[in-house]
């Protein structure tokens, strides 16, 4: 079923209550889960200085980060020094290419680093040599069901490794291809037993699509939340992404609270991890910002 554009500038009154979890301040509310970020915040400042970036992060009130962008170095080094900074690594972002090419070494990467989640966090093509055609980002159809005909092989592979494979979205995703919306073809196609959704609520909604219908229209596909803030153009679109521009949360269009009381009623999520693609301000001061957020949000 296609699902019509709309944005969360205003919130319908949700049925039903999240659930609210009081609890230590590494705790976020509503859903009672750990903070988390997506360590691709921090991209330059690890690039810098490893340890003053995760230390940063731990003093801003994170527990859990998800791996990208990590310095080159072995797992063990990178795992010691989360573990220095008092942080666990749950989940790690891979590009599409890297999977193909390099599979097992990534997965092992992975485990090594703690690991309970291998996320796919960008599409590939079927034939990447072929002319580009299909949306404005250059993906047809039959790409997106190639993906999801990969991404059903790679989770049998990590399921073997005691390891839950899932795909990330950006915007291309809701771009209408070949007449169909590139997600709901994943979703189709995917075996639910083998991949699940970690779904980046901010640029679903960049690309006009409501997380809330998502969710209430695919209960239990969703596992993990991205969670990012924008301001937003009157009627958002993947064709209008550039318009977005990036804050931190709380302070653009986008509201959480009732896509986190949806979340408690149709999925069951295991991790939420902010992202803050840029800064508004100082580093560490957005950082302090976004846990705040987190630590504030009811539903």
């Amino acid at each position: 079923m296609e699902i019509s554009r709309r944005t969360l500038l205003s919130s319908a009154a949700m049925a039903g209550a999240a659930l609210a979890v009081d609890g230590p301040l590494l705790w976020a509310n509503p859903l009672g889960l750990p903070l988390g970020i997506q360590l691709y915040s921090v991209r330059e400042q690890m690039a810098q200085d490893l340890d003053m970036a995760l230390a940063a992060i731990q003093a801003a009130g994170f527990k859990e980060v998800e791996a990208a962008s990590l310095p080159k170095q072995p797992a063990s080094s990178i795992r010691a020094a989360l573990g220095k900074a008092g942080l666990k690594c749950v989940s790690a972002h891979h590009p599409f290419g890297d999977l193909q090419t390099g599979f097992e070494e990534k997965l092992a990467y992975d485990k090594e680093l703690g690991c309970s989640y291998m996320i796919c966090s960008s599409p590939g093509r079927r034939n990447p040599a072929a002319a580009a055609g299909g949306n404005a980002h250059g993906m047809a159809l039959d790409d997106w069901q190639y993906c999801a005909e990969a991404f059903n092989r790679f989770g049998d592979k990590t399921a073997a490794a005691g390891v839950t494979f899932g795909y990330h979205n950006h915007v291309p995703e809701f771009a209408v291809t070949d007449g169909k919306i590139p997600y709901e073809e994943l979703l189709r196609l995917t075996d639910p037993s083998k991949v699940t959704m970690e779904l980046d609520c901010g640029w679903a909604i960049v690309a006009g699509m409501d997380p809330v219908v998502l969710m209430r229209q695919h209960p239990n596909r969703i596992s993990m939340l991205h969670v990012k803030d924008f301001t937003l153009p009157d009627h958002p679109s993947p064709e209008r992404r550039n318009e977005a521009k990036v804050t931190e949360l709380g302070r653009g269009s986008v509201k959480y609270e009732p896509i986190f009381a949806q979340a408690a009623l149709t999925q069951h999520i295991r991790h939420t991890f902010v992202e803050q693609e840029a800064f508004d301000m100082d580093w560490r001061q957005s950082l302090q910002v976004d846990a705040e957020y987190m630590r504030a949000l009811k539903a």
